[in-house]
């Protein structure tokens, strides 16, 4: 497996992390009566994202952040991987991607201004930069 394939899984696996670290005050937060049910608008009120505690609140904005993230992510790999790119740098890149994601959630739960913005910055600029030496 390419270094950039083993750092696409170990992304994976930080989503499944930060679901977690989501879900379970998610759930404490707004009972299982609201969490295991259909989420009918009608049923809940106002959207559960409302419901939530700020922090648990970032917490979810954090876990979509890493979907929209990781769809690039998942191309740049993919795509250095399979035409058999893949170089030191492209690793590098790719690793500096995942420490950047895994530095995004705290400083996005605790609200780090202006290191949220930052740290996500330089995972897109990892990812960018992948799918730029793919092209050269």
């Amino acid at each position: 497996m390419t270094p950039e394939l083993t750092a696409l899984t170990l992304a994976a696996l930080l989503q499944v992390v930060q679901y977690v670290l989501m879900s379970v005050p998610a759930n404490l937060e707004l009972g299982q009566g609201k969490t295991l049910g259909p989420r009918d608008p009608g049923r809940l009120g106002k959207p559960l994202i409302e419901q939530l505690s700020p922090r648990t609140g970032r917490l979810y904005r954090a876990l979509n952040n890493h979907f929209e993230g990781l769809i690039l992510f998942s191309i740049a790999c993919v795509v250095i991987s399979v035409t058999g790119q893949s170089t030191a740098l492209t690793a590098a890149f790719a690793y500096t991607y995942l420490a950047a994601r895994v530095l995004y959630i705290p400083a996005y739960a605790f609200g780090w201004v202006p290191w949220r913005s930052l740290i996500w910055f330089v995972g897109f600029l990892a990812t960018t930069l992948m799918l730029l030496a793919a092209l050269l």
